[in-house]
C-alpha cells in the first residue's frame, strides 16, 4: 500500500473529477388542486396557491413550484413552552435531551483517492428488504457530528418509514471513523462528498439519490450542488446552514456563543488527539501545538485546517468556503430551512436575493428554533425536530414527481425536464 502523504495544495475544482452520469429529472408538476379547466374553453387557468402561515418567511424562485406540496406550513409555528423561550435554551435542550431512536448500523469504509478514509453507516438489514430502485437519502451531519446524533437518527427513522434507503456520511474522524492521512475535512473540500455520491450511484444505479445536510454539512452540500455540474442528486435539503462563514465566525465570539465555540473546539481537539501521530513532524506552515490546544474553532482552523487545504489565512478559508456564493449556481431542487434566531447560523447571512432569483430554490425561515433545535410540532419536546415532516414531504414530492413522469435516472428525455 502506498504511503500516506499530506494534501498540502488547494483542492482541485470538482469539475476536474471524471464527470458522473447526468440525471434528467422531471420538475415536479403542481398538484391537480392548483389548476382548473375553464368551463368555456379547454384553457388551463391557475388557481391561487395555498399560503403558508404568517409566522413563516417563505421565499424563493421555486416558491410556486414546491409550496403546494408543503401543507405542513399552513399551521402556525408553535414552539414548545419554556424550552423554546430562549434560543440558547432551545439549542442546548435539543442537543442534550432530545431522544435518540435505536438504530443498528452496518458500516462501510471507503478509501479515497488520496488514501483517506470515509465511513458510511447504512441501516443494518435494509439492503435485502428494499428494491433496487428505492430512493436513497444521504445524511450529512454538522461539525464533529456523526451517525449517533439524535437529529440524524430522527430523520433516518422518518425516511425509512416511507421506504427510503438511508446512509449517514461520517466525515473523516467523525463518528469514530478512521483517519489514515494527516488530513481531516473542511468546509472547502468537496472531494469526499463527490466520491460518496459517486459510490452510492454505482451501488444503486436504478435509484434516485437525495441528500440532507445540517449546519456545516449543509454548507458543504450546497457548495457541492453549486460547483458540481454533473451531480447525481435529484434533490437536497439544507438545515441551519451558516451560509456566510465570515459572519458566522464574527458571531461565534460574541456573548453566550463562546460556550458553543469552546464546546466545538473541545470536540475537535479530541478527534485530533486520537490521530496526533499522523501529524508528527509534518512541518510547513502547520501549527500543531495551536491545533492540539485550540480554545476556539478559529484556533483549530488556523493551526491545521486552512493549511491542509492551501489557504493563507483563516479569513481567506472562511471567505472562500461559504455556500452563500454557490446558491446562484444550484440547478438541483433545493429546500433551505433556517431559524431566525439561530445563534450559530445568523439570519443576516442567508443569501435571500440569490434564493429569490434561483428557480430551483425555496427558503423557509421559522421565527424560532435555535441551532438544530426546532423544539416544536407534534413530537415536541423530546421527539423529532419540527422540520422533519416538512423535509420528508418535500423529498416525497420530488420522488413521486419523477416516478409519475416515468423518468428514470438514465432517461434522456422528459416533459419539462431539468438536467442536474
Amino acid at each position: 500500500m502506498a504511503s500516506a502523504r499530506p494534501f498540502l495544495g488547494r483542492p482541485p475544482l470538482l469539475q476536474q473529477h471524471p464527470p458522473l452520469p447526468s440525471r434528467h429529472i422531471t420538475r415536479p408538476l403542481l398538484p391537480s388542486s392548483s389548476v382548473r379547466l375553464s368551463s368555456s374553453s379547454s384553457a388551463v387557468v391557475p388557481m391561487s396557491l395555498p399560503q403558508p402561515h404568517s409566522s413563516f418567511e417563505v421565499i424563493g424562485g421555486a416558491r410556486d413550484l414546491f409550496l403546494p406540496s408543503l401543507s405542513y406550513l399552513s399551521r402556525p409555528y408553535s414552539p414548545y413552552p419554556f424550552f423554546a423561550s430562549n434560543r440558547h435554551v432551545e439549542t442546548i435542550f435539543a442537543s442534550f435531551f432530545r431522544s435518540a431512536p435505536q438504530v443498528k448500523y452496518r458500516r462501510q469504509c471507503l478509501r479515497t483517492k488520496d488514501d483517506g478514509s470515509i465511513a458510511l453507516d447504512w441501516v443494518a438489514g435494509d439492503d435485502p428488504l428494499l428494491p433496487p430502485d428505492s430512493p436513497v437519502l444521504i445524511l450529512l451531519p454538522g461539525l464533529t457530528g456523526g451517525s449517533e446524533d439524535s437529529y440524524v437518527k430522527h430523520m433516518l427513522i422518518k425516511a425509512r418509514s416511507k421506504g427510503w434507503r438511508v446512509v449517514v456520511f461520517n466525515s473523516r474522524g467523525c463518528g469514530d471513523s478512521p483517519v489514515t492521512t494527516p488530513q481531516f475535512y473542511s468546509a472547502s473540500f468537496l472531494g469526499d462528498l463527490h466520491e460518496v455520491v459517486s459510490h452510492v450511484n454505482t451501488l444503486y444505479p436504478e435509484a434516485n439519490i437525495y441528500a440532507v445536510g445540517w449546519s456545516l454539512g449543509a454548507n458543504i452540500l450546497v457548495r457541492y450542488l453549486g460547483q458540481e455540474s454533473h451531480t447525481c442528486l435529484s434533490g437536497a435539503v439544507s438545515l441551519c446552514n451558516p451560509f456566510n462563514l465570515v459572519l458566522a465566525d464574527e458571531d461565534f465570539h460574541k456573548g453566550f456563543n463562546n460556550v458553543y465555540d469552546k464546546a466545538l473546539a473541545k470536540a475537535l481537539r479530541e478527534i485530533f488527539k486520537k490521530h496526533a501521530l499522523l501529524f508528527e513532524d509534518i512541518g510547513g506552515e502547520y501549527n500543531i501545538e495551536l491545533a492540539a490546544n485550540a480554545k476556539s474553532v478559529r484556533d483549530f482552523d488556523d493551526g491545521l485546517t486552512r493549511v491542509s487545504f492551501g489557504f493563507k489565512s483563516v479569513d481567506e478559508y472562511y471567505s472562500n468556503s461559504s455556500s452563500s456564493d454557490s446558491i446562484k449556481y444550484v440547478q438541483t431542487p433545493l429546500l433551505c430551512i433556517q431559524a431566525a434566531n439561530d445563534p450559530i447560523a445568523p439570519s443576516r447571512g442567508i443569501p435571500r436575493e440569490d434564493i429569490k432569483e434561483n428557480p430551483n430554490c425555496l427558503l423557509i425561515v421559522t421565527p424560532k428554533g435555535g441551532h438544530l433545535g426546532w423544539v416544536a410540532g407534534d413530537d415536541a419536546p423530546f421527539g423529532s425536530p419540527w422540520t422533519d415532516p416538512l423535509v420528508i414531504d418535500f423529498l416525497q414530492h420530488l420522488e413521486i414527481g419523477t416516478v409519475k413522469s416515468g423518468t428514470s435516472p438514465q432517461s434522456k428525455e422528459a416533459l419539462h425536464h431539468l438536467e442536474v
